[in-house]
């Protein structure tokens, strides 16, 4: 049986980790907890679960503090979460099943991680991430903003899955960093150009991000990062209402990829904001006949490939006055996520339609 120790860097995340810690503990032999800087109850709340809590003077570097909290792990694996995630039952006991039978000349290890969960405790975004490595090939972690651990080796894509229940709201921690790094002269890797890019996104500065995001795509980078660039630049102009152009962005991604549900739902929903609705059902419609992906490494927003194509076909149809298939798509939503407040609503209408 292999040992693990558990990492994890926090600062103000009394709301969430006893939670996290709860989920975990029992299925690992050591907790490592490094302090980035609370003022509030969560080192008092994490001394439950163990004595191996350090304090690390921030520095606006994610992997500095990551690097330090892998330092003082002492078991065969390293595995790392964050405060807002937990290993609900049926993982916890896949996670054990691992301990006891993995091969050690495993360097690393991946799990998925579910997010956006939906009122049937089902993930709406789910994306493969290296979770676990192998302590003694001193693996480490690059970019002090999405940092992640530069691996290599032999690599096992586990049947484990992490869930991510976020609490905190996005804001602009991460800009601010890129803004100071900017201000001092610090010049911008590729990568961190396109996160650069994303966090203005993020921030709603979207003539900002484009200008960025256009810069970004003309480097020779990873063909998932810069699909990426192109369909965030995309939903730039769709906010800006430039619909057309936008079209444009998303159009420009078949250049590297196969369509995607993500990506031919943004085309369908921008015909459907100009009521060119037959247009929309058209694509909507593609979506719906393409496979769902069983096992990637880009990110999967779920909802783009089911729930949300059969939702708008149920309004665009009802548009054109095509009520029996308006309500076939409402009845499919109805069977993946019955408690969604817009199943809801449409179920009571439909309802009161057919008693009238």
């Amino acid at each position: 049986m292999i040992t693990i120790s558990l990492c994890m860097i926090v600062k103000n995340e009394e709301k969430v980790i006893k939670r996290c810690l709860e989920s975990i503990f029992e299925v690992i032999d050591e907790i490592i907890i490094v302090d980035t800087g609370s003022n509030d109850n969560t080192k008092e709340i994490a001394k439950n679960y163990t004595e191996n809590i350090y304090d690390f003077e921030w520095i606006d570097d994610f992997s500095a503090a990551r690097n330090f909290s892998f330092s003082k792990a002492t078991q065969d694996y390293i595995l790392w979460i964050d405060a807002d995630e937990i290993l609900d039952e049926v993982n916890k006991n896949k996670l054990l099943k691992l301990k006891n039978n993995l091969n050690q000349n495993i360097d690393a290890l991946t799990m998925e991680t579910y997010m956006c969960i939906d009122e049937n405790k089902n993930p709406r975004v789910r994306v493969r991430r290296n979770r676990m490595v192998n302590r003694s090939k001193n693996f480490k972690w690059v970019g002090f903003i999405h940092e992640y651990i530069e691996i290599e080796g032999n690599i096992y894509d586990s049947d484990i899955s992490i869930i991510h229940d976020k609490i905190k709201c996005i804001d602009d921690r991460n800009l601010k960093i890129y803004q100071k790094n900017i201000g001092l002269g610090n010049k911008l890797s590729d990568r961190d150009l396109y996160y650069y890019g994303k966090e203005l996104y993020y921030n709603c500065m979207l003539d900002e991000a484009i200008e960025i995001l256009e810069t970004f795509i003309t480097k020779d980078a990873w063909k998932e990062e810069i699909v990426d660039a192109l369909c965030k630049i995309g939903e730039c102009y769709l906010y800006k209402k430039e619909r057309a152009k936008a079209r444009d962005y998303f159009y420009k991604t078949f250049e590297y990829i196969e369509p995607r549900g993500e990506i031919l739902y943004n085309i369908a929903n921008s015909f459907e904001e100009e009521k060119k609705y037959k247009q929309a059902i058209q694509w909507y419609e593609m979506i719906l006949n393409l496979p769902i992906p069983k096992n990637c490494n880009q990110c999967i927003n779920l909802g783009c490939w089911r729930f949300k194509p059969h939702l708008n076909l149920c309004a665009c149809y009802f548009e054109i006055n095509d009520l029996p298939k308006s309500y076939y798509h409402h009845s499919k939503c109805k069977e993946i996520n019955p408690l969604d407040e817009c199943v809801i609503y449409n179920e009571e209408y439909f309802k009161s339609i057919i008693k009238g």
